[in-house]
């Protein structure tokens, strides 16, 4: 390659460059310019690798709200049963690190980083045994978190969780490329945009999360975007989600659990029943429940199943 021919390509691909980075910075100014997450009552948790917001609301024994582990989900989610459940109960709505309106420090997420978390978030910001309701793939940090300390935790309930299956994956050869591809700082930022545009949000929601998809409401997809964008680094959780650093064989912790255990599980999700009975195949002790409506938040959709279930399990 001649001189000429190298100093166009290098001046076409610094362009490209350029034009791309200009299109990140403004994807995320117009992801996060609505604000939906803002609360009057934040409060913040300074913990060692970045500061955690998280609501205080209502009396009682603790309760500690955990949101599902996804880059577009936050304590948002548990807005429509905060009111009901703080007439019973001091209820602690966290977003994890890397996800709503927490630091999103620029590392790699494991499973056991979030299992040091709560653990760390329970002794010094409630000081006493709490009870836990968690969605989805945060139950795994739950378990993993009362089968390290289980003085610190009393209930668990989980609404459906992940299938031990799905659980236990590990990272596989490719994952170290795509999490590096993903690292990329201008490639991998545009990536990380396209799988967490608008639209591509709106379909996850109405196609697996929700039951009706007319339930979506735009302020939800909203919400989930700007959680998605907020933050240092929002793709580095997700690189750490898709290439399964967050995951972790849970089989152990379920066996080993004396603590109350119950599971919320929609019945219209293809093979809940079964993933239910595999729980309780480790831990005879877990009681489950099927919920008639509803899909994987059903706290969203149905609120009044939710807290029906609540209610039976941890009244």
């Amino acid at each position: 390659m001649n001189k000429n021919k190298l100093l166009t390509f290098l001046s076409l691909t610094s362009g490209a460059a350029a034009s791309i980075s200009t299109i990140n910075k403004y994807i995320q100014l117009h992801a996060t310019s609505k604000n939906l997450l803002e609360t009057s009552n934040s409060l913040c948790y300074k913990w060692r690798l970045g500061n955690i917001h998280y609501t205080k609301t209502g009396n009682g024994k603790p309760l500690l709200l955990i949101h599902d582990l996804n880059t577009i989900s936050s304590g948002y989610t548990w807005n429509p049963l905060i009111h009901v459940l703080s007439k019973h109960f001091t209820v602690y709505n966290i977003d994890l690190l890397g996800c709503g309106r927490s630091e999103k420090p620029n590392i790699t997420y494991t499973n056991y980083l979030y299992v040091q978390l709560i653990s760390n978030f329970v002794q010094s910001v409630i000081g006493k045994r709490t009870d836990i309701i968690t969605c989805k793939a945060s139950a795994s940090i739950a378990l993993m978190a009362c089968s390290s300390n289980e003085d610190l935790f009393d209930r668990i309930l989980l609404i459906n969780p992940d299938s031990l299956l799905t659980c236990s994956n590990v990272p596989g050869k490719s994952a170290k490329l795509y999490k590096f591809i993903l690292d990329l700082p201008i490639l991998g930022t545009l990536i990380y945009h396209i799988s967490t545009s608008q639209k591509t949000i709106q379909d996850l929601l109405r196609k697996e999360y929700f039951e009706n998809p007319y339930s979506v409401k735009r302020n939800i997809v909203d919400a989930c975007y700007e959680s998605s964008h907020l933050g240092e680094s929002p793709k580095a959780v997700y690189a750490s989600i898709v290439c399964h650093y967050t995951k972790c064989n849970i089989v152990n912790a379920l066996k080993k659990i004396n603590n109350s255990i119950y599971i919320l599980g929609s019945r219209h999700i293809p093979g809940m029943y079964e993933r239910l009975k595999e729980f309780q195949q480790y831990n005879p002790a877990i009681e489950v429940m099927l919920l008639d409506k509803g899909l994987y938040v059903p706290q969203w959709e149905y609120p009044e199943e939710v807290l029906n279930g609540i209610e039976m399990f941890l009244s």
